[in-house]
């Protein structure tokens, strides 16, 4: 029995089981490593060319102009079957944040509700938004949570009312996310944050579990990953250098190097794999100002570590059927010149290559071509591309539109996971929907749009 598990951004990671009973073995195939092949280098600036055959969306949404922003978040929030469209708007103070608006757009365009101030905050961002779209009371319908000025407010799915809302700290409302702290069987506790200072846990009634801060000593990642790494049925948060248990104590802290601490903070976390035993699951972590992507295992023990760029967000899956366990999709920031590449490891810390573009900060994971890999989806060439560097498919949006923020998830309940991407063209922003006709399948799927804790990071 072999047991395996994938992380991809904006998913959520599971199991699954392969049993191997009367196999007949035949002569072995070679299977290659990163050290046996040829870096790839794919210049994907500039206006997209080529013969990659382009994809017409399936739905554009000209976002509410009053309430909404460049924030966007996808899922079914009315119940009727169909996804809906949520965007908000934050206060920006100091690098302090809260939601100060919110809408809900239907496919057509029309306005379900709105929620908020819209004259207090700012449509356009840098850093995740507080507001997200999820089932926390598990009743079959999805609320809208964000975390507004001072307070958690949980607006009614189908009407965008106040369902219920609770104090939080004085900018705690940098991002929030839901985990299983107790072992209900469901992520329906709620954790915010400060921007790198502190993180609170609470109920979904507004009862305080714990607080950390300053985990393990360090500044907080930008979005605590929740993830059960002992088995136990309760989440561990991943929460900046620090893993924290369930109950928001120290569970161990990583360091980069012995006896030496670990510069800046950590940008995200993600998992590769899950194992029975902590040493044997592997974690993936980028560290912003310590200019390293850096492996872990379930203990927080270095397993490798790349250094020389400012790694930011990263993506875990399968693009190369070729090469052994699974990839690591990875942007480089923060560079004085306008080449930017997305870099592609495999498992063992080696590079297969790069995808260069203008800026390439927004990347998922997509298996457009429904043959079990994965494609690179990057926002500003709107493209995708495979674990080769070869575009593969155009995304068409309006003339001199910027693309911003490309998303993945079931968005028509086909069974293909189709692709999500923002555009900005003169204060007007626009969401575009392709549906994946390719990978469709007959049963379909429940619709589950971006997904829950969604991120920039």
């Amino acid at each position: 029995m072999i047991l395996c598990c994938s992380s991809h951004r904006f998913r959520f990671f599971g199991w699954c089981v392969v049993f191997a009973i009367g196999v007949t073995f035949h002569a072995p195939t070679r299977t290659l490593h990163a050290a046996d092949l040829q870096q790839f280098h794919t210049d994907a600036r500039g206006t997209p060319t080529g013969n990659a055959p382009v994809v017409d969306p399936w739905r554009v949404i000209t976002v509410d102009p009053e309430y909404g922003g460049h924030w966007v978040v996808a899922g079914d929030v009315d119940g009727n079957g169909e996804v809906e469209i949520v965007s908000a708007q934050n206060f920006n103070e100091g690098d302090n944040h809260f939601t100060s608006a919110v809408v809900a757009q239907r496919l057509d365009g029309s306005v379900l509700w709105r929620w908020g101030d819209p004259k207090l905050g700012r449509r356009g961002l840098h850093h995740d938004v507080a507001c997200q779209i999820h089932d926390l009371d598990r009743n079959g319908v999805n609320e809208v949570i964000v975390a507004a000025d001072q307070q958690v407010v949980i607006l009614d799915g189908p009407t965008g009312e106040v369902r219920q809302s609770f104090p939080i700290p004085k900018h705690a409302s940098d991002c929030v996310a839901f985990a299983d702290l107790s072992g209900r069987g469901w992520p329906s506790d709620v954790l915010v944050k400060t921007r790198y200072g502190q993180i609170w846990a609470y109920t979904a009634d507004g009862n305080l579990l714990w607080t950390a801060k300053s985990p393990g000593g360090y500044r907080t990642s930008h979005q605590a990953l929740p993830v059960d790494l002992d088995g136990d049925g309760r989440d561990e948060i991943l929460a900046g250098y620090a893993a924290l248990d369930a109950d928001g104590s120290t569970r161990w802290v990583f360091e980069a190097d012995h006896e030496r601490k670990n510069a800046g903070h950590a940008d995200c976390w993600r998992v590769v794999r899950l194992a029975g035993k902590a040493e044997d699951t592997r974690l993936i972590m980028t560290m912003c100002g310590g200019n390293a992507l850096v492996m872990t295992d379930g203990n927080g023990s270095l397993v490798w570590k790349k250094t020389g760029h400012h790694y930011e967000s990263v993506d875990v899956g399968e693009v190369r059927a070729d090469v052994p366990g699974l990839e690591i999709i990875v942007d480089v920031d923060h560079l004085r010149v306008p080449e930017r590449p997305l870099c592609v490891f495999d498992e063992q810390g080696e590079l297969l290559g790069q995808i260069v573009t203008d800026y390439t900060r927004h990347h998922v994971l997509v298996d457009w071509t429904g043959d079990g890999c994965d494609e690179i989806g990057s926002a500003l060439p709107r493209g995708l591309f495979d674990g080769r560097g070869k575009r593969i498919v155009t995304f068409a949006v309006g003339p001199n539109e910027r693309p911003g923020i490309m998303a993945t998830g079931e968005l028509t309940g086909d069974g293909g996971d189709d692709v999500l991407l923002t555009t900005s063209r003169d204060s007007v922003y626009k969401v575009y929907l392709y549906t994946n006709d390719i990978a469709a399948s007959e049963e379909g799927r429940e619709i589950t749009g971006t997904g829950r804790n969604f991120t920039l990071y």
